[in-house]
């Protein structure tokens, strides 16, 4: 690679563009530019004084013809290309008006995340599309609380709802006790694709089947890497662990809290303000936790979340998600992820 700098930074603004059934737009490169032929999310260059959120509507209506009514901050990701060094910062874009197509002939595709059929893919795109993945709400058990039968019929409710990822967190619980609502949890979420991950221990985790491992803040900053064969997520409050966990290239990450929360009364909340510049140019997802409930979702992506972390807000079966792009106009989207 060659010896580039921060003098050296292209900064670039990437549009992820969803859609109401969850599919995201790709872009192919022209002939002519380095990479041509590869796919990518749409966007550019920053011009001089210019903000990223303003080059991203200039550039979508270059690139699209589209007109923004809906942009939230998402990732920021660098990498090094032979040549260049390039900042991407990433934006979900949920409303727009227009019909996007491509303004300079370059062909464009609606992808579904996980299930990408468009090649070659820029390479640094690689996190970005494994975090398109994720949904806007990240739900924490509370068997303790409830009781492990009342507990299971409202997982029953909740996974029926959509929601897809649940971190199983019942630090009272004996690890056999463990295994066996683990057991009648991974069979509530088999036939949807829920998955699971166990705050604890990764070798817990594989004993017990989940699909990962939630690290406790503790266990991030003692750990000296990730398990790669799962997911892995972490709990953060301050920018030394997000740093951490930025360092061992965890999958995601839960800030918090945010706001007041009967769980941890002594916590001092961190406020939408400071939780913003937090999580300001991650790398990595990262879900609002803390006092929360799901009319919530819609602020903490305005902050820069990746979505929200709920415990009791997640199981109230008569609470539905708001829809992220319910009021975007033209051929707009909604659901919840993005990137370049």
């Amino acid at each position: 690679m060659s010896n580039l700098n921060e003098g050296h930074v292209l900064r670039v603004a990437a549009a992820v563009l969803v859609r109401d059934d969850g599919t995201v737009l790709l872009a192919q490169r022209l002939p002519g530019t380095p990479y041509p032929g590869y796919w990518e999310f749409p966007g550019g260059k920053l011009e001089a004084g210019e903000s990223a959120r303003d080059a991203l509507v200039r550039e979508l209506d270059e690139e699209l013809g589209i007109t923004v009514t809906r942009a939230v901050p998402w990732l920021v990701q660098r990498y090094v290309y032979p040549h260049a060094l390039v900042e991407l910062n990433f934006f979900r874009v949920f409303g727009w008006s227009g019909d996007p197509r491509g303004r300079d002939g370059q062909a464009i595709a609606w992808q579904t995340p996980g299930a990408i059929d468009v090649a070659p893919l820029l390479p640094a795109n690689a996190v970005v599309l494994r975090s398109l993945e994720l949904p806007p709400v990240y739900a924490i058990s509370m068997a303790e609380d409830l009781g492990v039968g009342p507990f299971l019929e409202r997982a029953k409710s909740a996974i029926a709802g959509g929601v897809t990822l649940i971190e199983l967190r019942e630090k009272s619980f004996t690890e056999e006790k463990l295994a066996r609502l683990a057991e009648q949890l991974l069979a509530l979420g088999q036939s949807s694709g829920a998955r699971i991950l166990l705050n604890g221990d990764a070798d817990v985790a594989r004993r017990l089947g989940c699909a990962g491992v939630h690290w406790t803040s503790a266990h991030l900053m003692a750990a000296e890497r990730r398990p790669l064969e799962m997911v892995c997520a972490a709990s953060c409050h301050d920018h030394a662990e997000l740093a951490r966990a930025v360092e061992l290239g965890v999958d995601f990450v839960v800030l918090g809290p945010v706001l007041p929360t009967p769980s941890h009364t002594t916590a001092r909340p961190l406020g939408w303000t400071h939780f913003e510049e937090l999580a300001r140019g991650m790398p990595l997802p990262v879900y609002a936790l803390g006092g929360l409930v799901r009319a919530d979702l819609d602020q903490a992506m305005q902050h820069g979340a990746h979505g929200v972390a709920l415990r009791r807000g997640a199981w109230n079966t008569d609470q539905e998600a708001p829809v992220p792009g319910s009021e975007s106009s033209g051929s707009a989207g909604s659901s919840a992820t993005g990137a370049r």
